[in-house]
């Protein structure tokens, strides 16, 4: 393979403190540089390696992490910074967590459960954030609410009639096929385990069967073929009821048009003026409401505690915000949600959601704004279709440009998923990405992070890639808090390894680019590198202001 050398020199990293306004000082370390004569990883990871891949060093384990590590032992060191608070807009999350209750936020202006408004910011017992959602959970994709409803233009609830008359039989029909291969499978191990004696075997013993009848002979046909999908059979059948669940779901309540989720609330979801609603407890309302615990604990689980993971961050208070339902988030929950962050104390709001469709908008585009006013970094995930965001039917709600190519504001940033292997396959096969639309990488594919009753887990997707972005501007606001949030955004986005290493996007092979086009950065974050300029920038603008005097 050919390869490009793309050097990061500290000319370039001076110009970009030049184009900030800021002036130059010595570097505290040196940045990581010429990633394109790094080595590709042959071996396995190891089991420590899949659980912390995301905080490697590329240079040091020629794995995409964002050097998070190296950044405490070579910068951090026993350094404290000041306390940030991140707010998670997301599902509920477990407030119990072993991992995750020492670094909640905590209104200490609210008396808890008192059932009133003691601090007077309009809602009532909000003591870690609070719950737009109230007692719902599941929802509508919002191209369905639109149906149901009829609301937006006529031209959007065509494509939404046409989305649905294709999306809705395709759930049934999938859902029908897992339950049917769930049958097959099931009824097939029950036969080998009888066969062999024993719960468990392996493919090696499967395949030492000599099978006197057709059954027999059928069902080893069978589980040999789902060892290609699992390392065992329970893990394939345990795939297969996650394949049923969300199929499930999704016709019996995301794509189901006459299914209305926001009965439970009572408020007017197409009426912003209709509060207050929700109540003050944010806390995830069934185990499988997952998704807000896994990306809290990916920007803040307690650090070297001896248990569970470790955060991106230290000193850092998780905002609880529930606002993402198991559906479509709807425009009005999200806007909201911002601007109570936004009052409440928040310099960080990860939002780890997304969708194609967002008749209101306006409300999220003009909390965006407030956020910007109030010097409120938002971090989005770029989504998880393998399409490319530059395509105008491709949408992906909320954004930063309001469907125009000039960004309105400076405090957003988009955030595209790595996996672990460096490399041509180093993009997540299901990450969205666009030169323009998205800003940056970071790892997003199979990462380790915390899940309700204590649990952890591995999970995927653009929205495990925004919180370990929402960690590293925690870093930098917490040991450089004079810098603003357009600052820290530009830090990170200039910071970031580039590599022009050829790549596939969207998991097809025949989809091959360089990575350098898929982001308006062309980079991948890099912490280590990010609190370097982020001193460096800090440093010149103190020289600056101490000469102005």
């Amino acid at each position: 393979m050919n390869r490009t050398y793309n050097k990061l020199s500290f000319l370039s990293l001076s110009a970009a403190l030049f184009l900030m306004g800021c002036g130059s000082t010595a570097l505290v370390s040196t940045p990581v540089e010429n990633i394109d004569a790094v080595p590709l990883k042959i071996s396995e990871l190891t089991e420590a390696e899949k659980k912390n891949w995301g905080h490697l060093d590329l240079i040091a384990d020629t794995i995409p992490g964002m050097s998070v590590d190296k950044a405490y032992n070579e910068i951090i060191k026993n350094k404290k910074g000041k306390t940030v608070v991140v707010a998670v807009l997301d599902s509920g999350m477990d407030l119990e967590h072993e991992d995750l209750k020492s670094v909640l936020w905590t209104n200490t202006d609210e008396i808890p459960n008192n059932n009133k408004d003691d601090d007077g910011n309009g809602y009532v017992d909000d003591i870690h954030g609070y719950n737009f959602l109230g007692e719902s959970y599941n929802e509508q994709l919002e191209y369905v609410r639109m149906l149901r409803l009829n609301i937006g233009d006529a031209s959007e609830r065509a494509e939404a009639r046409l989305l649905l008359d294709k999306e809705y039989p395709e759930a049934v029909q999938n859902k029908q096929q897992y339950e049917q291969i769930f049958q097959v499978v099931k009824g097939a191990d029950e036969l080998v385990r009888n066969e062999l004696g024993k719960e468990t075997y392996t493919k090696e013993d499967l395949l030492s069967i000599e099978p006197k009848t057709t059954q027999m002979e059928q069902s080893v046909a069978v589980l040999t073929q789902m060892f290609t999908y699992g390392d065992s059979i329970p893990e394939v059948l345990d795939e297969l009821q996650e394949g049923i669940k969300y199929f499930s779901e999704q016709a019996n309540y995301n794509l189901n048009k006459d299914f209305n989720g926001r009965t439970p609330v009572g408020d007017d979801p197409y009426d912003i003026t209709d509060v207050p609603y929700g109540n003050g407890n944010p806390k995830n309302i069934v185990d499988t409401e997952s998704h807000g615990t896994h990306v809290a604990g990916i920007i803040a689980a307690k650090r070297n505690n001896g248990i569970g993971v470790d955060g991106v961050a230290q000193n850092v208070e998780i905002m609880s915000i529930r606002a993402v339902p198991n559906g479509d988030e709807y425009d009005k929950d999200i806007a909201l949600g911002i601007r109570y962050a936004v009052d409440n104390g928040a310099s960080i709001i990860n939002c780890s959601f997304g969708k194609s469709f967002s008749p209101k908008a306006e409300w999220v585009y003009d909390a965006i704004k407030y956020a910007a006013s109030k010097d409120v970094l938002i971090v989005h995930a770029a989504g998880n279709d393998g399409e490319d965001l530059e395509s105008p039917e491709n949408r992906n709600y909320p954004n930063d440009d309001m469907d125009e190519s000039q960004e309105f504001v400076d405090n957003m940033i988009t955030v595209g998923a790595l996996s672990s292997s460096y490399g041509s396959e180093m993009v997540a096969s299901f990450s969205n990405y666009g030169n323009q639309r998205v800003d940056v990488f970071a790892p997003g594919a199979e990462i380790y992070s915390t899940m309700p009753n204590s649990e952890y887990e591995f999970q995927g997707g653009t929205s495990m890639a925004a919180p370990a972005v929402a960690g590293v501007a925690a870093l930098i606001r917490s040991f450089h808090p004079d810098l603003s949030a357009s600052q820290v955004k530009n830090i990170i986005m200039q910071s970031g390894l580039r590599t022009k290493r050829p790549v596939i996007v969207a998991g097809d092979e025949t989809k091959t680019t360089t990575f350098d086009k898929i982001s308006k950065s062309g980079k991948m974050v890099n912490a280590y590198n990010a609190l370097i300029l982020a001193n460096n920038i800090s440093k010149g603008k103190m020289t600056l202001e101490s000469n102005s005097k």
